[in-house]
C-alpha cells in the first residue's frame, strides 16, 4: 500500500460526505466536442461509445459508474484532462446508459466483462491504436479490475496500464456500508434511477417484469435480489456480488495497475482496501488517501481539474513511454 502523493482537501471540506457531494453540487459537466458511435452487440442488443479525438495515436478506454454515462460530471471532466494530456478517448456507456433503453431485458451489472472486451476491442481496431490505457471509476473501476484478473490471456496487448478511483472492490461491503442511516441519501438517489429504468422495462416487456412493490425498495439488496440477480443469471443478491466483485481477481492483474480509494468514503466497507492482494501483486499499486471522499479530490486551483485526474494522468504517463 502507497501515498504517492497525498492528497489534502481544501479547509471548508471537511469530512467525506463534504467532499463526496461538492463536486455535485458545484461542479459541471465539460461539453465537449465528442462522436458518438453505436456497437452492435452479438446477443442483438447495442452499445454507445462516445469518442474525443485528435490523432495522439493512443486511446484511453473509459469506463463510468452506477447509473452515469459517458456524458456525465465525473465521465466529462475525466475525458477532458486525457484528451488535454495526449491520449484519444473513448468513453462505453453501459447498457440502457446512454440516453436510449437497450433492446434486450437484460440491463447491465456491476461486474458486467463481456460488453467492456468487446468494446474495448472495437475501439481498438476503430483507431489503429498499439498502446492503450483503461481507466474507470466506481463501478467502472470495478469493472475494469475484474476484466484484467479473470482472464489476464484475453486482455489485449495494446494495453500498457489502467488508472481506477473509488472503487468498491467487494460488492458486498459497498451494499452493506450504503445500507447505513448516514447513506441514505446516496441510496436514495441512485434507486430513485435504478426503479426508473426498471419501469420502463416494464412498458417494454410486460410479462417479464413485476414493478408491484417496486417504489417500496430501498436497499441494494433489495433491488438486486428481485432484479439484478435474476436478470443477469446470479441465485441472489448476495451470490451477484460475490462472482461480481473485483476482489478474488486482483492477484492475477498482468498490466501496471493503480487503484486510488480514500479511507472517509462512505460508499466503502473495509474490505474494499485490499493492501494484501496489492502486497502480493507488483502490478497492482493501491493508494490509500486519508481524505476525498467518493469521487471527491476536489481542487479549487483556477484550473478546474481535480487532484485525482491529476493522478490518473501522471500514473499512466508513466507506462506510456
Amino acid at each position: 500500500m502507497n501515498v504517492a502523493q497525498e492528497y489534502q482537501p481544501p479547509r471548508f471540506l471537511t469530512n467525506g460526505h463534504a467532499q463526496t457531494v461538492y463536486p455535485i453540487l458545484f461542479r459541471k459537466c465539460r461539453e465537449l466536442p465528442v462522436l458518438r458511435q453505436r456497437l452492435e452487440l452479438p446477443d442483438g442488443d447495442f452499445l454507445d461509445i462516445d469518442w474525443l479525438t485528435g490523432g495522439h495515436g493512443r486511446l484511453a478506454f473509459l469506463c463510468h459508474g452506477l447509473e452515469g454515462n459517458s456524458r456525465g460530471l465525473h465521465t466529462s471532466n475525466l475525458m477532458s484532462h486525457l484528451f488535454a494530456s495526449g491520449w484519444d478517448v473513448a468513453a462505453m456507456n453501459s447498457r440502457g446508459c446512454s440516453g436510449e433503453p437497450n433492446r434486450l431485458p437484460r440491463l447491465y451489472h456491476s461486474g458486467e466483462t463481456d460488453d467492456l472486451h468487446f468494446a474495448l476491442g472495437a475501439a481498438l481496431a476503430e483507431g489503429g491504436y498499439a498502446v492503450a490505457t483503461l481507466v474507470g471509476y466506481s463501478m467502472g473501476g470495478n469493472q475494469i479490475l475484474k476484466y484484467l484478473g479473470e482472464g489476464p490471456e484475453r486482455v489485449p496487448p495494446q494495453v500498457r496500464a489502467a488508472a481506477t478511483l473509488s472503487v468498491p472492490c467487494d460488492l458486498e461491503d459497498s451494499a452493506e456500508a450504503l445500507a447505513r442511516p448516514a447513506n441514505r441519501v446516496y441510496m436514495r438517489y441512485f434507486l430513485r434511477s435504478l426503479r426508473s429504468k426498471i419501469a420502463a422495462k416494464k412498458m417494454l416487456f410486460p410479462d417479464l417484469f413485476d414493478t408491484e412493490g417496486l417504489a417500496g425498495i430501498s436497499t441494494f439488496e433489495a433491488f438486486d435480489e428481485r432484479y439484478t440477480a435474476p436478470l443477469h443469471g446470479f441465485a441472489s443478491a448476495r451470490d451477484y456480488w460475490r462472482k461480481a466483485s473485483s476482489l478474488p481477481h486482483l492477484p492475477r492483474i498482468c498490466v501496471p495497475t493503480l487503484l486510488v480509494n480514500a479511507r472517509n468514503d462512505p460508499f466503502l466497507g473495509p474490505a474494499c482496501f485490499p493492501a494484501n492482494e496489492a502486497a502480493g501483486n507488483p502490478n497492482l499499486r493501491l493508494e490509500v488517501q486519508c481524505n476525498g471522499g467518493h469521487l471527491g479530490f476536489v481542487t479549487l486551483d483556477g484550473t478546474g481539474v481535480y487532484w485525482s485526474e491529476r493522478r490518473v494522468v501522471s500514473f499512466l504517463k508513466s507506462y506510456m513511454q
